[in-house]
């Protein structure tokens, strides 16, 4: 008799080849070798503002929801330290200055609709941005530091001060995720909410080296 595993192993398992697809596209591959400008990684925090806002407006939509409540905390909450990045990156007019991405605009529509609804889908974009933000986030917040001269000023999205031990808060999350009761359906509809996550991601960098070609 199979034993079954964990829905965080499982979770993690069948949606690896979109994570990787999605760190491995051509725009976040430049910015992380060093082929990559500053006026890139700008153009990548100004997106991020858009997605933020949407998924923490579903965060305060969700807070009563008891199986979503469980995943919200004000340690992860990202929109404040965008807003002081974009601030020092563009200047106190940065609201006037950026607009969302074609991708971008979709991927808040997503948000808007099924995160701001469903608690899986809430639970599989929350998963998605903020997990990866406490893990990849913090190698491209050093090589943002080394690339630009950043000290925290401008990569303050990446830091999470509030959070002592980013493993031990991944581990109490995956803990959380396997507590949930979800039938195999509903699991399987949440992995599946995951990998359109990851092809939003991937598809914005696509739209960022798009812009970037027309600039």
């Amino acid at each position: 008799m199979a034993v079954a595993i964990p829905f965080s192993q499982a979770l993690r398992e069948r949606t690896w080849s979109g994570h990787g697809e999605s760190e491995g596209a051509g725009f976040m591959s430049d910015l992380m070798t060093g082929k990559g400008t500053r006026d890139d990684y700008i153009a990548l925090v100004a997106q991020h503002f858009f997605i933020y806002e949407a998924l923490e407006a579903a965060a305060a939509r969700m807070a009563g929801d008891p199986i979503a409540a469980r995943f919200i905390s004000p340690q992860l909450t990202r929109l404040p330290a965008i807003e002081a990045d974009l601030g020092f990156l563009i200047g106190a007019d940065w609201r006037d200055q950026i607009s969302p991405l074609p991708t971008t605009a979709r991927y808040v529509e997503r948000v808007n609709t099924v995160a701001a609804t469903w608690p899986g889908g809430f639970i599989a974009h929350h998963y998605t941005r903020y997990l990866g933000d406490l893990s990849g986030g913090q190698v491209i917040r050093t090589l943002m530091q080394r690339q630009f001269g950043f000290q925290t000023n401008g990569v303050g999205f990446y830091l999470f001060a509030e959070i002592a031990s980013p493993k031990q808060f991944k581990e109490t999350y995956r803990d959380q995720l396997d507590a949930v009761d979800w039938s195999d359906e509903e699991q399987d509809r949440v992995i599946d909410e995951v990998l359109v996550a990851y092809r939003f991601n991937t598809e914005l960098f696509v739209d960022l080296s798009r812009a970037k070609a027309v600039a």
